[in-house]
């Protein structure tokens, strides 16, 4: 029975999303022709989060995906615009499931209630716009930040697995 429907042990690989670049960007339309800076923030990369849910039994579903790959962040954009936050990739995993650190091998959390959630992998923050530099001895900045890169790490989830098991029969009927 080497190919079974029950499987309790997945290795992944987990990437976040990148952060969204700032903006670099000045103010300008027909009545204003010298505007100071409006460069907004990028947006924050996508988490990698493993969710409790009671649909599931085992890992079986996260058997052949072996990369998880989370959005990356937006750019920010004129008139203070914040950039969009990358989509977080939800796991969904069965009660009991163990996170574990491959390098390290420490556990990282452990995932005992419905609905309980816990983030694998951050996610980069979005860079600042240009509008964040800006003081009275820097009217107008022409740079701006570019977001944090994600990270990649390798999980392991496992799945604990208490064995349910009953003998039947009479008392004293000399099971053993």
């Amino acid at each position: 029975m080497a190919d079974s429907n029950f499987v309790d042990y997945v290795k992944i690989c987990c990437r976040s999303g990148k952060g969204g670049a700032g903006s670099a960007h000045l103010h300008r339309d027909r009545l204003t022709m010298t505007g100071g800076p409006d460069g907004g923030h990028g947006g924050r990369g996508g988490h990698v989060i493993i969710r409790g849910s009671q649909n599931h039994w085992t890992l079986l579903h996260l058997k052949y995906r072996k990369h998880v790959i989370a959005e990356q962040g937006y750019p920010g954009g004129r008139s203070l615009s914040t950039g969009r936050e990358g989509k977080d990739e939800y796991l969904d995993v069965p009660l009991g499931t163990i996170a574990k650190d491959v390098e390290t091998g420490d556990i990282i959390c452990e995932i005992t209630e419905v609905g309980q959630e816990f983030i694998l992998t951050e996610g980069g923050r979005g860079g600042v716009g240009n509008s964040h530099f800006k003081s009275s001895t820097n009217q107008t900045p022409r740079y701006a930040q570019s977001g944090e890169d994600g990270r990649e790490e390798w999980k392991i989830l496992e799945l604990k697995v208490l064995a349910d098991v009953g003998l039947v029969g009479f008392p004293n009927a000399g099971k053993s």
